[in-house]
């Protein structure tokens, strides 16, 4: 088979740029890593406005269909910033969202990063309305089936309206909306998920300022593959709501609902 010159090289060519765009930031990500101890806020602050140009530039460039490998790379670097906690502890993660932004518009189908949206930007950067908006678009692209398990999404977006909007009726219908969509699945995991979401909507049902439901969400939070200083944050609203937690001999959580709601 014959493939013309142009064919071959105009999309190695645009590999080469994106990788190139990435692979340019190691030098600087290598000295910050190595000196970020002697770093002012001011430095550190300049860059990170580097690194929100370069995340502008992903979203804006041509991708000639490399759009996954855009959203892999963006993801990595991802948890490069959000791991490093001696840098966000001094400047914060106000450009959670703007990794997400480049993640989920190159591969809205990406349904592990829809977790680390709603962790880092939700919880951490203070922008619920961001993530929510992220995953309402990522939604449209998807449906119960495609990707497997895409019910976890509805269940992160219902999180976020009820911990950090306070906004118990969309909340209500996003987790009415998970367990729908995980319905279409016979696995233990699926059905455990519909049981603990249409319990969540029926205690909000009747009481939209359900501690319960507060309780049940912040252990969703807790049962998920977060890191521990998220671990450790829901364990102190679950307590903080007069929960009970219990971490058993193989590090599962157990958690008791106060008596009244």
């Amino acid at each position: 088979m014959f493939f013309s010159r142009e064919f071959i090289i105009t999309p190695l060519v645009a590999c080469f740029c994106i990788l190139g765009i990435s692979l340019s930031q190691y030098p600087r990500l290598q000295k910050l890593l190595n000196s970020k101890q002697s770093m002012s806020i001011e430095a550190l602050e300049k860059d990170q406005e580097k690194e929100g140009l370069r995340l502008s530039l992903l979203q804006e460039i041509p991708t000639l269909g490399y759009d996954n490998i855009i959203a892999n790379w963006a993801y990595i670097d991802f948890l490069q910033y959000f791991g490093d906690n001696e840098v966000r502890d001094k400047i914060g993660y106000s450009l959670s969202p703007e990794f997400f932004e480049v993640i989920l518009k190159r591969d809205p189908k990406f349904l592990q990063a829809y977790l680390g949206l709603s962790v880092s930007t939700s919880l951490y950067a203070g922008m619920p309305e961001r993530t929510i908006a992220i995953m309402d678009n990522g939604l449209k692209s998807m449906s119960p089936t495609l990707p497997a398990k895409s019910y976890y999404i509805w269940r992160y977006k219902g999180t976020d309206e009820l911990l950090f909007l306070g906004d118990s009726q969309a909340a209500r219908k996003s987790f009415l909306k998970a367990a729908e969509w995980a319905s279409k699945y016979d696995d233990q995991e699926s059905k455990n998920l519909i049981f603990i979401s249409r319990k969540t909507a029926q205690f909000l049902q009747n009481n939209p300022d359900s501690k319960f439901a507060r309780i049940a969400t912040w252990t969703m939070v807790l049962q998920n593959n977060v890191d521990d200083k998220t671990r450790k944050r829901a364990i102190k609203e679950i307590e903080n709501l007069g929960g009970k937690v219990v971490i058993n001999s193989d590090g599962v959580p157990a958690v008791t609902l106060p008596e009244k709601d």
